[in-house]
């Protein structure tokens, strides 16, 4: 079953329009989407290879978690119900901001979110095929050394920036 989706605007404003997820990538509409930069007590970020097995992005990296946010859904319970679904982990993540992401297979408004997440983390092998926790120096050498989603590269950066701009 795909996930049902709103359609929403070039502002984030819902359309009130209900489609599938599937049919909003293909047809290119805009809609939402959720991700969480998971990160332990000692500052390092949950790196993930895709499964094999998934329709988007198989056996690409990520350093974010998520997915899509549901009809009714807002992007803070998306997040939370991903890192659960994906990690087994429930946490509360804390929505940083959201873009209108173009990079990927369709155009769509990314919430990016934080969490504190525990060092051990229960990752669904349907969606999750090996993941470690990486240090700022060993993230940086892989995302220039390994295949990330188009998501990773544009998020992650926004994530820094935002960090940076935070301190």
């Amino acid at each position: 079953m795909d996930e049902l989706v709103e359609r929403v605007d070039d502002q984030d404003h819902g359309l009130g329009t209900v489609v599938s997820r599937r049919q909003a990538v293909r047809e290119g509409w805009l809609h939402r989407v959720a991700v969480t930069v998971c990160r332990d007590e000692r500052g390092r970020t949950l790196v993930h290879r895709r499964s094999e097995h998934l329709s988007r992005f198989p056996g690409l990296y990520e350093v974010l978690v998520g997915g899509a946010v549901n009809a009714g859904e807002s992007y803070e319970r998306a997040a939370a119900r991903e890192l659960a679904e994906e990690l087994g982990v429930r946490v509360r993540p804390r929505l940083l901001f959201t873009f209108l992401n173009r990079s990927g297979l369709s155009p769509h408004w990314l919430g990016v979110h934080e969490a504190v997440a525990p060092d051990t983390v229960t990752a669904d092998p349907d969606e999750v095929a090996w993941h470690a926790w990486l240090t700022e120096p060993q993230l940086r050498s892989a995302l220039k050394e390994w295949n990330f989603t188009p998501d990773s590269h544009e998020a992650f950066s926004r994530y820094l920036d935002f960090r940076t701009r935070q301190s």
